[in-house]
C-alpha cells in the first residue's frame, strides 16, 4: 500500500541526487551494493547492542538507495534484468539484517525469548511473502494481489518503532513498548499477507489449469 504513494513521492525528491551521482560516474549497481552494506552494518552492529535510535538513523539513510539506484537506471536508460535481480536479492539481505539485528537484541540484552521468536518470524515470513509472489510469477501467474503488509509497510512500521524506542536511552519514558508492539503488528500482518497471496495463487492456478484443460 505504501509502495504506491511513497515511492512516487520520494522518487521525485531524490531525482536531483540521482542525477548528481550519475555526473560523478557512480553506477546504479554500486549504489545498490553500498546501500545494502550500510543497512546491514546499521542493523547488525547497532541493533544487537540496543542502539535503536542511531541504528535507525543509519538504516534510514541507506535504505533510500533502493529508490536512488532505480532512478539512476531510468535516467541512464539502463534498466536491466541483472539490475532488477540484484536489487531484489539485496532487498532480502537488508530485510533479514534488520529483523536479525532485533532478534539478536532480544536474545541478549533485551532478554525476551518471546520477542526474539517474533522477530525471527517477521524475518522468515517477510522472505516467504516475497517468495510467493516471485514463484507465482515464475510459473506464469499474475499474482494479482499485494496484501496487507508488503516490504514498505514492514520496514516503515519497524523502523519508526525502533527509532522511537531508542529514545528511551535519552530518558523518554514509555517508548520502549513501541518496538514489541510493532513486531507483533508486522508478524500478524505478514501472516495475513502470506495467506492472501497463497489463496490468490491457488485460485489463479486453478483457473489457468481449467483453461488449459478446456
Amino acid at each position: 500500500m505504501l509502495n504506491k504513494y511513497a515511492r512516487a513521492f520520494f522518487t521525485r525528491v531524490l531525482t536531483p541526487f540521482a542525477a548528481f551521482l550519475i555526473r560523478l560516474g557512480v553506477s546504479p549497481d554500486t549504489v545498490t551494493v553500498l546501500g545494502t552494506a550500510g543497512v546491514v552494518a546499521g542493523a547488525l552492529v547497532l541493533f544487537p547492542v540496543g542502539e535503536f535510535f542511531w541504528g535507525t538513523i543509519v538504516i534510514t539513510l541507506f535504505v533510500f538507495s533502493d529508490l536512488v539506484d532505480g532512478n539512476m537506471a531510468r535516467q541512464l536508460g539502463r534498466s536491466s534484468r541483472w539490475g532488477a535481480f540484484l536489487d531484489s536479492t539485496l532487498d532480502r539481505v537488508a530485510d533479514g539484517a534488520v529483523f536479525g539485528g532485533i532478534a539478536l537484541w532480544y536474545a541478549g540484552g533485551g532478554d525476551s525469548v518471546t520477542l526474539c521468536a517474533v522477530a525471527i518470524f517477521c524475518l522468515a515470513s517477510g522472505q516467504v511473502v516475497s517468495y510467493t509472489k516471485a514463484r507465482g510469477e515464475s510459473i506464469g501467474l499474475p499474482v494479482a494481489v499485494n496484501g496487507l503488509v508488503e516490504r514498505a509497510e514492514r520496514l516503515v512500521v519497524t523502523l519508526v518503532a525502533a527509532g522511537l524506542a531508542g529514545l528511551h536511552a535519552f530518558g523518554v519514558p514509555g517508548v520502549d513498548v513501541l518496538l514489541p508492539l510493532a513486531l507483533w503488528i508486522v508478524a500478524v500482518g505478514s501472516l495475513v499477507t502470506l495467506v492472501q497471496r497463497v489463496v490468490t495463487v491457488r485460485r489463479e492456478a486453478a483457473e489457468a489449469d481449467a483453461g488449459t484443460v478446456s
